[in-house]
């Protein structure tokens, strides 16, 4: 793969580069960017690697963020207001798979070799538009391998997510792990167990998403033995029942959906990877259902939508991926919430205060609010209040 002569780079991150170069300092744009420019992907999110150390970097520049000092980072804010990291390089003096101790004072080279991936071990500086890639990370890119930059089982010793971001990395782009990195992937698997929870639940989260086949990604969480470790209730062959829709295709997946559609017990594998309460309560309604209205007709979608409440539109979703086809249904449904049919009984036009008004009082007033909505849900024309008050006189 030939690298091209020049890269788009934003005038904000050369300007910082300048500043650095400037100063006496070396400045040169790192990692996802330049892989995803070279893959014909290129995005404006240029990180930056330096030889001034975090405290050179902050006297450098009046508006900074120490987004991660003890790593070496720091957040640099351009005119606009946007973050750009600027990483002093750095190697690794100790880890324990989860966390490293790093020291300052080396050359970019010693800052590419600690890196996970020989495809993120590429360096460009932005000024002299000069490539640095000792690790034939573009060579690998063009050759479609995943491979660990030196040893691989070193690599994966140093910090264990980077078994998950293989397996991630290898089915966003359609990656062959190389074997060796694979023989090691399948040898270090058991030190998943020292990542935090949330750092395994964004990989998966990540991976759902940015997969270029999904088949792909569920396969090597099982074969690399992932899986076991993290999400035993994964259930690859599940994928088989589905067809290929759009929204089988990334950017659209949805992880919590696809974590519903994957695994027995979503809920209490996204409970383990501490997801959102919001992320867990949706996954919840989804298992709850009813999955589908009992018919097409508008009643029956507005009785199924009265149970179903917000969790109507990831059920949609979920009916369509099953499917492979928006559900009969579903155009009903959007007609229905269009109009802004009665569906709960805050939205009927008396309340329980007219309910006692008429002598009605405890639990009966929520009984007979409940059987007033059951019949405007078949007749939305019936909620107005003098109809409700006439039908609940003749319900007291």
């Amino acid at each position: 793969m030939r690298f091209p002569a020049t890269l788009p780079i934003p005038e904000e991150v050369l300007e910082i580069a300048r500043t650095l170069e400037q100063a006496g300092y070396e400045a040169w744009c790192v990692g996802g960017a330049l892989r995803d420019a070279l893959l014909g992907d290129p995005h404006s999110d240029y990180d930056l690697a330096t030889s001034a150390t975090p405290d050179e970097v902050q006297a450098l520049f009046r508006r900074t963020a120490a987004v991660g000092l003890k790593y070496g980072t720091v957040g640099v804010l351009d005119r606009r207001r946007t973050m750009h990291e600027v990483t002093t390089f750095r190697r690794d003096v100790s880890t324990d798979g989860r966390h490293a101790v790093v020291a300052y004072g080396v050359a970019l080279e010693d800052d590419l070799a600690r890196r996970d991936f020989t495809i993120n071990a590429i360096a460009y500086h932005p000024l002299r538009h000069e490539w640095r890639d000792p690790f034939g990370g573009a060579e690998d890119l063009e050759r479609g391998v995943l491979r660990a930059v030196g040893d691989p089982a070193q690599r994966f010793r140093e910090d264990y997510l980077r078994i998950l971001r293989a397996l991630r990395f290898a089915a966003r782009f359609g990656l062959a792990i190389e074997p060796a990195t694979w023989k090691a992937i399948r040898a270090a698997t058991s030190g998943l167990t020292q990542l935090s929870a949330e750092r395994v639940r964004d990989e998966w989260f990540k991976g759902t998403k940015t997969a270029r086949s999904l088949p792909d990604l569920v396969g090597l969480w099982s074969s690399s033995g992932a899986a076991a470790i993290w999400l035993p209730e994964l259930e690859p062959e599940r994928l088989a029942a589905l067809p290929s829709p759009p929204l089988l295709q990334p950017p659209a997946r949805d992880p919590v959906i696809f974590t519903v559609l994957l695994c027995r017990d979503p809920v209490g594998v996204l409970r383990r990877l501490k997801a959102s309460n919001a992320e867990i309560d949706r996954a919840t309604a989804l298992v709850a259902g009813p999955l589908s209205p009992v018919g097409a007709d508008e009643s029956a979608v507005r009785h199924w939508l009265a149970m179903v409440g917000k969790a109507s539109e990831d059920l949609v979703t979920v009916a369509t991926i099953r499917s492979g086809r928006l559900p009969d249904w579903a155009g009903t449904v959007r007609r229905v919430q269009e109009r802004g049919d009665p569906l709960t009984r805050s939205d009927l036009a008396i309340t329980g205060s007219d309910l006692v008004s008429l002598g009605v009082s405890g639990p009966r007033v929520g009984e007979i609010l409940t059987r007033l909505l059951d019949q405007v849900l078949e007749n939305p024309a019936l909620n107005t209040r003098d109809a409700l008050l006439t039908l609940a006189r003749e319900l007291v």
